[in-house]
């Protein structure tokens, strides 16, 4: 009798355990989609907004044409942008041509394309990572947290153009596309288990990681998306006998500019 009490009270601790790791799973899991869809909202604004005022005041490249291409300063207004010459180190006084942004009555322009480099620094984390299969296991698809400070060089191609809306009236349109390349480097989570460690390790629990790679994103005036090839260093004494430890990744990346 005094046995079986003593096992039943085992079985009941095991599942005290079990149940208190499923609660602690759960509510990380919870957490960490709660912090992705706020990351994800916070995006989505900021690249909204990136897209409908990029379009700064500033030097650009102007493509003229037939003309050859020439180096200008955009002075960008609510109503209007005003077209400055930028030769030998001086700026004009006088803008070479106006472009209204207003409705008006009359044609100015069909379309101006202007273009802009810069170092582009962002905000970014991998939503989903690919790991090829590595020991004869499965491939995996993962969407562990991770965060990284991405850093590259962007090039943006703005297109201004009038069109005759039915009213009579023509209207300015901004188009944006841009795209860039650059490395990241930032920590993450990944799960330590059975599976990732060859059966080495019976226990499951979330690592701390460091990753770093290459990033290339596109950006148009609808969306902003990027792709990723990198590799995970765990920090802890486990990486050992963790499978993924320097093995490479392909994931897919959105970002938050900061610059």
């Amino acid at each position: 009798m005094l046995y079986l009490i003593h096992l039943m009270r085992f079985f009941t601790k095991v599942n005290s355990l079990k149940v208190c790791r499923m609660e602690k799973q759960r509510k990380f899991s919870s957490a960490y989609f709660l912090l992705l869809g706020l990351f994800l909202q916070t995006s989505c604004h900021t690249l909204e907004k990136a897209s409908s005022h990029g379009f700064n005041s500033g030097f650009y490249t102007w493509d003229a044409g037939s003309k050859k291409s020439s180096k200008v300063y955009l002075d960008i207004k609510e109503d209007k942008v005003e077209v400055y010459e930028y030769q030998g180190g001086y700026l004009g006084t006088e803008p070479v041509m106006n472009l209204p942004l207003e409705p008006s009555d009359s044609l100015v322009y069909k379309s101006e394309v202007f273009r802009k480099q810069a170092l582009d620094i962002d905000l970014t984390s991998i939503l989903l990572k690919f790991r090829p299969s590595v020991y004869g296991l499965q491939s995996q698809l993962v969407s562990d947290w991770n965060m990284a400070i991405y850093a590259g060089w962007r090039r943006d191609k703005y297109t201004v153009l009038q069109s005759k809306n039915p009213l009579g009236k023509f209207e300015s349109k901004t188009k944006n596309f841009g795209y860039d390349a650059g490395v990241f480097f930032g920590p993450g989570v990944t799960l330590i288990s059975p599976f990732t460690t060859l059966d080495r390790r019976t226990n499951e629990y979330s690592a701390m990681i460091l990753q770093a790679g290459l990033a290339g994103f596109l950006e148009s005036s609808i969306a902003s998306f990027g792709v990723a090839v990198g590799t995970d260093f765990m920090l802890n004494s486990d990486r050992k006998v963790w499978i993924y430890q320097g093995k490479p990744w392909f994931g897919f990346v959105i970002g938050v500019a900061l610059n």
